[in-house]
């Protein structure tokens, strides 16, 4: 779309294009129908905020674009915790990328906190297109997003080093966005399906750059740097490390956006454009590391072949933007040990995948806050996606670890969860499993 068409000439395209952007992402929304209400939960006193139950927090400072916070603080949380930043889709709000993805139930095993910003304008779009949006203190939904950061860092005392953002769709451009107006606040980003930082700026208060959308809006990597650089000029110190996600078949921000971001990033952090490693870490996934070969490399870039839009997958890609961000390792204490536990497992296969029903029972006489299941999968088996709990990684050694709204078990309460996988023959269930580190029976 010409940034010199009329308003009326474009408001239809615009309906189009973002309508478009909604539908690919549908099947998340989708995810707050099958949300557990939550349970009760104790409440932080300083803040006024319940632990483990998604809050809206209202008051926390300078919001010139009227956005919602949503905060989520696990049971326990480590000292001086990380703070991740998970920003939403076109469509979609706080609860909605709450309820989509695994963060929470990460935050619960590693103890950090998570904020969850949501948009108030009609499109549900973040502003990663207006003049405001691209300048450090410009002004729109980037100024909102950095005061619920230092609202949380303020209140819960959280390490300022360690703070994080990531991002799907409309939510992954604004993590470029972040990255490039705020380098001195956010450590890393991880993108999934988004544009680079300044691709979609336009000057005639539209939401939707076109040329952007369709992958022709190409720049060369000192281009594509010199618009992060000039977002916060005269900044000198470091630059947070990026991970970027795409899909091959993207037909909402097609595919030559993702190399774009990669000579835009490769060019901030002053890295090669070549690879310095290469290789596949799941089926139809390959993963280019560029100025470093370890899982905090300055640039990671994963290519998803054959997937379109909705490219984000609960239960597997989660854990992967923990390990990027350093996040992983953490630990806020010993889980509790179950006095006795049972597992029971079936599997439902074809010719080469299978689904696996797995449930968990507390056997013992107290209950169990907080679970992760320790189970290794038949040679060739790799999960792809699952349901219940985070699993990491995708094959050999597994953990499960609950979700948000499964975490407690009574005496001689039960869960089920479950997953997909990929075999090469074996579609057996795993024949032993671990509950927090305890041998349950098995049927």
């Amino acid at each position: 779309m010409s940034a010199t068409a009329g308003t009326t000439a474009r408001r239809k395209p615009l309906r189009t294009a973002l309508a478009a952007l909604y539908g690919a992402l549908v099947p998340l929304l989708a995810a707050l129908l099958l949300a557990a209400p939550p349970a009760a939960a104790r409440t932080d006193a300083a803040a006024d905020v319940p632990y483990a139950t998604l809050t809206e927090v209202t008051g926390f400072g300078s919001n010139p674009s009227n956005l919602q916070m949503y905060l989520y603080v696990p049971e326990r949380v480590t000292p001086n915790p990380a703070v991740l930043v998970a920003v939403h889709y076109c469509g979609g709000s706080g609860p909605a990328m709450h309820n989509g993805t695994e963060y929470a139930s990460l935050a619960d095993r590693h103890g950090f906190i998570v904020v969850y910003p949501s948009v108030t304008r009609s499109s549900k779009c973040f502003d990663v297109s207006s003049p405001q949006a691209l300048r450090r203190g410009g002004g729109s939904d980037p100024v909102g997003i950095k005061s619920m950061v230092d609202w949380v860092l303020g209140t819960y005392d959280a390490d300022p080093k360690r703070v994080f953002a990531t991002g799907i769709s409309s939510g992954a451009m604004m993590t470029n966005v972040l990255l490039g107006v705020y380098p001195d606040v956010f450590a890393a980003g991880a993108a999934f399906a988004g544009v680079p930082f300044g691709c979609f700026a336009t000057t005639d208060g539209s939401e939707w750059n076109s040329a952007c959308a369709n992958g022709t809006v190409t720049r060369t990597p000192q281009q594509w740097g010199d618009l992060v650089r000039g977002a916060y000029p005269g900044y000198t110190g470091p630059r947070p490390r990026m991970q970027l996600w795409h899909g091959t078949e993207d037909d909402v921000l097609r595919y030559p956006n993702f190399g774009e971001e990669i000579e835009q990033w490769t060019n901030v952090l002053s890295v090669s454009q070549a690879p310095a490693s290469t290789d596949t870490p799941a089926t139809g996934w390959t993963r280019t590391r560029y100025g470093g070969t370890g899982d905090r490399a300055p640039v990671e870039a994963i290519s998803l072949q054959g997937v379109g839009h909705n490219l984000y997958a609960y239960g597997t890609m989660g854990a992967r933007v923990l390990t990027f961000f350093g996040l992983a390792g953490q630990d806020p204490g010993p889980q509790p040990q179950p006095s006795g536990c049972a597992v029971t497992a079936t599997t439902s296969a074809w010719s080469s995948g299978l689904t696996a029903s797995v449930t968990i029972t507390n056997t013992g006489t107290a209950a169990i806050n907080g679970w992760r299941l320790g189970f290794t999968l038949p040679a060739g088996q790799t999960i792809t996606n699952g349901w219940g709990a985070t699993y990491a990684p995708a094959g050999g050694a597994v953990t499960a670890t609950n979700a948000a709204y499964n975490g407690t078990l009574a005496p001689n309460a039960s869960v089920t969860i479950g997953y997909q996988a990929n075999h090469g023959g074996n579609s057996a269930a795993p024949g032993a499993f671990t509950l927090n580190g305890t041998v349950c029976a098995t049927a």
